[in-house]
């Protein structure tokens, strides 16, 4: 109510036109401020490590030292190859494709476009950047195939990375801060055990698994900080968000 409006007597005041909070605003940042600067060093040291390793063992049909003394260890494990084998399809196209597609339609679901554009490009760019740039140009093998870095590690990664940025600032608080820990916790503990998998299959040196797991992560940071421009967030308006 106007100061103005305050000086007529209550019959003739005008009530003050309803305001919808955030209608016409753009959808929160999926960064918070405090967290960008941290941000931009994961994914900045992502790109470095990547960029290294793949120099390192460009050309080559065999892993470095680091390589034999963990995929040694992992091989030595004993692990049941029917079990390697399973947990390996989770890291496959068919299922990360489904993961991702639950996660786009879960942030639909509490109106946040740019969580399901993160979901959707953020897997899409980092398998795509993999298998179609980083393997035919470092051009590492495994047994006759294009192994540096592993697509499998890459969309997991991609996607818990993904799940980690959508959690930060969720709608309304919810869930629990107990929850959200829990459930990247586990997203980080399923890609770890895929890229462990294909080490113990031989499909993959471990380099390879490190690698997979900085692209998919360095590309949803990247992806997340464009999509907070703000000519991304004016596109990614929902209507009452």
């Amino acid at each position: 109510m106007t100061d103005r409006q305050r000086l007529l007597p209550p019959v003739l005041r005008r009530p003050s036109p309803r305001r919808h909070p955030g209608r016409d605003q753009y959808p929160a940042p999926l960064l918070p401020a405090g967290t960008r600067r941290p941000a931009a060093i994961v994914a900045t040291g992502c790109l470095v490590l990547v960029a290294l390793l793949g120099t390192i063992s460009a050309h080559q049909g065999h892993g470095d030292a680091v390589d034999r003394a963990v995929d040694s260890w992992v091989i030595g494990l004993g692990i049941p190859r029917h079990i390697l084998s399973l947990v390996s399809r989770i890291g496959g196209l068919t299922a990360v494709t489904a993961l991702t597609a639950a996660l786009a339609a879960a942030c639909l679901a509490a109106r946040r476009v740019s969580g399901a554009v993160l979901a959707v490009s953020g897997v899409a760019l980092a398998s795509a950047l993999t298998e179609l740039v980083l393997k035919p140009v470092v051009h590492r093998t495994i047994t006759g195939y294009l192994a540096y870095p592993s697509g499998h590690t890459t969309g997991l990664f991609a996607l818990a990375s993904a799940i980690a940025v959508v959690m930060l600032a969720p709608r309304s608080g919810r869930p629990h801060p107990a929850v959200r820990i829990a459930v990247i916790g586990a997203a980080v503990v399923v890609a770890s055990a895929v890229g462990i998998a294909m080490i113990g299959l031989q499909y993959h040196y471990f380099t390879d698994t490190v690698a997979g797991a900085a692209v998919g992560t360095g590309v949803v940071i990247g992806v997340a900080f464009l999509l907070d421009l703000p000519v991304a967030r004016r596109w990614l308006r929902w209507p009452g968000r």
